[in-house]
């Protein structure tokens, strides 16, 4: 594999897709306890979508490289590194900078990617994948029999929690626009329109007494109905603010209401259970904690995919070049699955 010059895409402020930058520079060596990954795939998610209009919750001070997660070929590794990770392919976490030809990652936050899995689908898996898979098993711990309402079925994280909850044996409601419903309907999913004025009354119809779980990713004032939604033991998992995307003013003041919301939520005397959602939560006060965890689910994931519970959603893949394209793509709502981007 050959080692060219670095090529990276900066976000240089709060710009349209276009506004992004191609720097070129040179490939960095790792330091220690690092290993030089050369990207091989990487992707598009809400979270740059928000990080462009600076509405991620914690995102840098501009400028910065975007990019969530990454898979690639260890090229080189730091002092402290077991020299025999060069030549294996992995996924790597890395909320920012993933949209690089060369990436520096800590070696204990890569992950082995198996043989016979295309680095574009791995792709797909890590951040989504993980995301799916922490909400449904460690958050909902849904069982095979419930049903669960998945808003946003046909997204990134959607759509892994949709097959993800079906090969556990639930019934899946759907929302998404209607031009994706036959898609969801060829998955065993009961789709709905997430525009519809009565989408509530929909859901009661499907499931009398409330569903078991709730993963909602769009926040604002809908979230009300998501909570109203669950039945007795039921849990709502929200994940995100998409509602507050195009916002102005505060970033962090959306994801607070949400929090505050839950905590009120669970103070209260009921059966219900809510969580926000965070990927990286935990990882402050324990790294090792946090490590050990995501590689141990984002290790199901894949093998949950050469099982064949779950396939990898890719809508289309561009080169590293083409991201204000890919960006815009994504923001478009019109594409299921993940974008994915290639050297």
């Amino acid at each position: 594999m050959s080692v060219e010059g670095l090529v990276e895409v900066v976000l240089p402020g709060k710009v349209e897709p276009e506004g992004l930058r191609i720097r070129h520079g040179d490939v960095p060596a790792p330091g220690p306890g690092q290993v030089l990954i050369q990207m091989e795939a990487t992707g598009v998610s809400f979270a740059e979508q928000q990080m462009r209009r600076g509405r991620y919750y914690d995102q840098p001070a501009f400028p910065f490289v975007p990019g969530y997660d990454l898979v690639g070929t260890v090229l080189a590794t730091g002092r402290d590194v077991e020299p025999a990770l060069t030549g294996t392919r992995v996924a790597a976490l890395v909320k920012v900078g993933g949209w690089a030809s060369h990436v520096l990652v800590e070696a204990a936050d890569v992950v082995p990617v198996p043989d016979g899995i295309d680095p574009a689908e791995a792709e797909t898996l890590v951040v989504n994948g993980i995301t799916a898979w922490q909400m449904l098993h460690r958050k909902a711990r849904v069982q095979a029999g419930q049903t669960v309402l998945v808003h946003g079925a046909t997204g990134g994280v959607g759509s892994v929690l949709v097959q993800l909850a079906h090969a556990t044996g639930a019934k899946v409601i759907g929302t998404a626009s209607s031009r994706h419903h036959e898609t969801l309907r060829n998955q065993g999913v009961i789709p709905l329109d997430y525009r519809a004025p009565n989408l509530t009354a929909q859901i009661r119809a499907l499931a009398p007494n409330g569903v078991d779980a709730v993963f909602d990713h769009v926040g604002g004032p809908g979230i009300l109905d998501s909570w109203r939604l669950l039945a007795p033991g039921g849990t709502l998992v929200s994940y995100g603010s998409a509602a507050t995307r195009d916002d102005e003013g505060s970033k962090q003041w959306p994801v607070l209401k949400l929090i505050a919301r839950v905590s009120l939520w669970n103070a209260l005397p009921n059966r219900r259970r809510a969580y926000f959602f965070n990927i990286w939560a935990g990882r402050s006060l324990s790294k090792t904690r946090f490590r050990t965890r995501l590689r141990a689910d984002l290790t199901q994931v894949f093998t949950a995919h050469q099982r064949g519970d779950i396939t990898a959603k890719i809508a289309t893949r561009l080169p590293l070049t083409q991201t204000p394209k890919a960006l815009r793509l994504a923001e478009s709502g019109t594409v299921t699955g993940k974008i994915v981007l290639t050297p």
